[in-house]
């Protein structure tokens, strides 16, 4: 029989498979659209009778992924205009008091959304979790700072998503007192954002964070700086009154060419540092007003406090960005002293590093270094200004993902975690990052401890402290290491 749920629009008629039913494409607020582009979002239109709620919704406009990673990291792409939705599975419509997990997708806060095959949530609501994904804005309509409308439009999405699960989820069975936010990537980085917030306190009590953390945080000065490059690609002052007159297609190569300039010359002066840093041209704004201060600040200062964090990162970050497009291949270990030394990386990191791996190539040298400095430092910095905090109540716990994929040298690098976390390792296009036989030992050992910690705060190891205790996630092998790779940390700190 096909399950039938109430929520404050209407009422939604879902599907099950396998003893799990599942609701897609459920608006949570209007299409972003009209006179409704550009701003914050508006509660969606009630319906009458029942919506079918058996497929996913339009997707956010974007830009296609450049080669090679449209192969590596598929998305689908559906035309519609109501895109602000989200989807639902659970074990049990008619049940009570579940846990709750909101998954938040990466993307560079320019790409992605809730229905990429390997975030289907069918394996949490299998073993008792209802699952919840959602799509929210991305690139200029999301994130560009323009002076006649509200900043962070795609952080304003998130939690008016958020609102909408502690308004609903109890009517699929969920707990809206225990929900935990987790995301990938520019997602971890806005859950990290999320956690500093005032506006979302309340919304979640745990946050798993992967593979991102407050790398994305652009100064008003530097976001204004890509606006302003946005406006001469297109020949006009970049505000919504000027933008919404632009058609969509032309707006999404524009916003292509501001990424492009930036990875071609990330020149501070034209970008801003703190855009230059994060290496994307769109991102959360500390405005003021939704982020007040920096994220790290409010967090160092006791924000998020009461929401229990596990974070954590692949070994292997930065070999996504290097293997497949060949650069790793044409580095020197010159050439790799000189861009460290521009992106401010003092000699004594990279001769420790290379000590530390005899033999290693260039491009595996510069791969370790900049994982560390784009990834898990800053990871590590977020535990640390929790463990810091006079204030702390709840722990935080650190993870890293080590498993290798065999396909083109990848290794444990970027994303290559989350089917393991939602045990979708033959989700369709998977393959393509995992190679034709990934171990599911590891993903039931990974999916079985974010279970865990949605359900009670505990992931299954030590919480983080001075010992800087690290679950690896590895097979075979894995386990607590204490501190891995603590020399190489602690070098950063080092003076010169």
């Amino acid at each position: 029989m096909e399950p039938i749920v109430s929520t404050t629009s209407g009422k939604v008629r879902g599907q099950v498979r396998d003893g799990v039913a599942s609701f897609l494409g459920i608006p949570y607020a209007a299409s972003p659209t009209g006179p409704l582009r550009f701003r914050p979002p508006a509660p969606p239109p009630a319906w009458d009778g029942v919506r079918d709620a058996v497929s996913f919704s339009a997707t956010p406009p974007k830009p296609d992924y450049p080669a090679p990673f449209d192969v590596l990291l598929p998305e689908p792409s559906i035309a519609g205009d109501d895109w602000l939705t989200v989807n639902v599975w659970t074990p049990d419509p008619g049940g009570s008091g579940l846990p709750v997990m909101v998954w938040i997708y990466g993307g560079g806060f320019a790409n992605g959304n809730a229905a990429v095959p390997v975030y289907d949530g069918h394996a949490f609501a299998r073993d008792g979790v209802v699952l919840v994904s959602f799509n929210y804005r991305l690139g200029v309509d999301g994130f560009a700072l323009l002076p006649d409308v509200p900043a962070n439009r795609g952080l304003l999405d998130q939690i008016a998503a958020l609102e909408w699960v502690r308004d609903n989820i109890a009517a699929f069975g969920g707990d809206p007192r225990n929900v935990t936010v987790f995301g990938e990537s520019a997602g971890a980085m806005s859950a990290t954002t999320l956690l500093s917030l005032p506006r979302a306190r309340g919304l979640f009590a745990r946050a798993v964070t992967q593979s991102g953390s407050v790398q994305a945080a652009a100064d008003p000065a530097d976001a204004a700086l890509v606006s302003k490059e946005l406006g001469l690609v297109l020949g006009r002052e970049a505000t919504a009154a000027g933008l919404a007159e632009i058609g969509l297609p032309e707006l999404i190569r524009a916003q292509v060419a501001v990424r492009d300039a930036l990875a071609a010359q990330p020149d501070p002066a034209r970008f801003g540092a703190t855009i230059v840093a994060s290496s994307m041209a769109f991102i959360p704004v500390v405005d003021g007003d939704l982020i007040p201060v920096h994220p790290l600040a409010a967090i160092a200062a006791g924000a998020g406090s009461e929401v229990t964090l596990l974070t954590g990162t692949t070994t292997e970050e930065f070999r996504l960005f290097l293997v497949p497009t060949g650069m790793a291949g044409l580095m020197t270990h010159e050439g790799v002293d000189g861009v460290l030394g521009v992106l401010g990386v003092a000699p004594a990191v990279a001769e420790l590093y290379r000590a530390n791996r005899p033999g290693a190539s260039a491009g595996d040298l510069f791969a370790a270094v900049l994982t560390d400095r784009f990834f898990r430092l800053p990871a590590l910095a977020v535990a640390e200004a929790r463990a810091a905090g006079q204030t702390l109540a709840e722990p935080a716990y650190v993870y890293e993902f080590a498993w290798q994929s065999p396909v083109d040298g990848l290794g444990a690098c970027h994303s290559l975690e989350i089917p393991f976390v939602f045990d979708t390792l033959t989700a369709p296009g998977a393959e393509r990052a995992l190679g034709p036989a990934p171990p599911e030992e590891l993903a039931g050992q990974m999916h079985a401890a974010w279970i865990r910690f949605a359900s009670d705060g505990n992931p299954g190891w030590h919480a983080f402290d001075g010992s800087y205790p690290v679950m690896i996630f590895d097979c075979p092998g894995g386990g607590v290491q204490a501190d891995p790779r603590g020399d190489e940390r602690r070098i950063w700190a080092q003076p010169g």
